[in-house]
């Protein structure tokens, strides 16, 4: 099947962004970033000297979906869990910086702010190290971030479940939705993680990447047959989800239906030019879709627009978002392409 966009159902498509009220549950990180030049190799192990030059700190994980809604002119709030220290007055301050009140994020004093830290080393990254816990949160603490939750429910277009292993998704948190859910529906979208995947049974939207979604299926495949249509298609039935959009990297997505005959897929080509860093690229796709789908896309429209963000995302360094008109010109960009109806 061949994709392409028309310019106007976009631009129109893309004004709605504004109006649209997005809630990010997940996992809040802060990714600090120590930029600098690396001239010789240390002497006393064969490792890269990096002499530094700057440090910046930005919003990561959930936070950077939160970010990358808001770029695109959606209204946004967000809920998750930072520590009481210093790293999660960080979050709240770069927050308040995008305009987002942090006052839905619960501050846990038994557990830090999560952190991950990447050093840089000219226009490549040398190493990370991570400093979290990852342990389940405190039933007190689960029942004041569904308390966070249900008083933003019946105001919002969209939820958007971003899920980085780091202890905030777990089953009585996703029960307390999932009875949100069913009092009042809404359209869900999660960006998933390996361990949790029997959490998200019933949501509208499955965003894997091409290692989790064959975690997911824990199975060998016949070599015989399509891997992804394979794939797809079980976890179609194990999420019991309407849509699962399988991100694969430089070969695009695939993108499986509930609605259509078991096996069937679209595969939707990257759009990338060039990519320097893929850090973030997930949480582009599942911000930029979500938006897109609440707007009032199709699907397919939706998983457009996503793939071109995030070939506009990986083009550049560091954890980074996509504004509304970036976007834009990526849609005219692929204007020469065939008629594909947005919305």
């Amino acid at each position: 099947m061949s994709f392409a966009i028309h310019v106007l159902q976009c631009d129109d498509l893309i004004d709605r962004f504004s109006s649209q009220r997005i809630l990010v549950i997940g996992d809040i990180i802060l990714d600090e970033y120590i930029w600098g030049d690396v001239h010789r190799i240390c002497p006393e192990a064969p490792v890269p000297v990096v002499e530094v030059l700057r440090e910046t700190r930005v919003l990561g994980g959930a936070a950077n979906v939160v970010k990358n809604i808001a770029a695109l002119g959606g209204e946004v709030s967000a809920i998750g869990v930072v520590g009481d220290d210093p790293a999660g007055q960080d979050i709240a301050r770069l927050l308040a910086m995008i305009g987002v009140d942090g006052n839905s994020i619960v501050a846990d004093r038994s557990r830090p702010t999560s952190i991950k830290t990447r050093v840089i080393g000219g226009n490549q990254q040398i190493v990370r190290f991570d400093r979290e816990k990852r342990l389940p949160l405190s039933g007190e603490v689960v029942s004041a971030i569904l308390k966070k939750i249900e008083g933003k429910w019946e105001s919002t277009d969209a939820i958007i479940i971003s899920d980085y292993g780091k202890g905030v998704l777990s089953v009585p948190l996703m029960t307390g939705i999932q009875d949100f859910n069913r009092r009042s529906p809404r359209l869900i979208v999660v960006d998933p993680k390996e361990k949790n995947m029997d959490l998200y049974r019933g949501v509208t939207v499955v965003t894997p990447n091409k290692k989790e979604a064959i975690h997911a299926y824990g199975k060998e495949i016949d070599a015989e047959k399509d891997p992804l249509s394979v794939i797809g298609s079980a976890l179609l039935e194990r999420f019991a989800c309407e849509y699962l959009v399988i991100t694969l990297g430089s070969d695009g997505m695939a993108l499986f239906s509930s609605n259509r005959e078991k096996g069937q897929y679209d595969a939707i080509p990257t759009y990338a030019k060039e990519v320097f860093d893929v850090s973030g690229a997930g949480d582009t796709v599942v911000s930029t879709l979500s938006l897109a789908l609440a707007a009032g896309a199709t699907i397919e429209g939706a998983a457009v627009l996503a793939n071109l963000a995030a070939g506009i995302v990986v083009g550049k360094l560091g954890t980074a978002a996509v504004t509304a008109d970036e976007l834009r010109s990526a849609v005219r960009s692929y204007q020469e392409y065939p008629h594909l109806k947005i919305t």
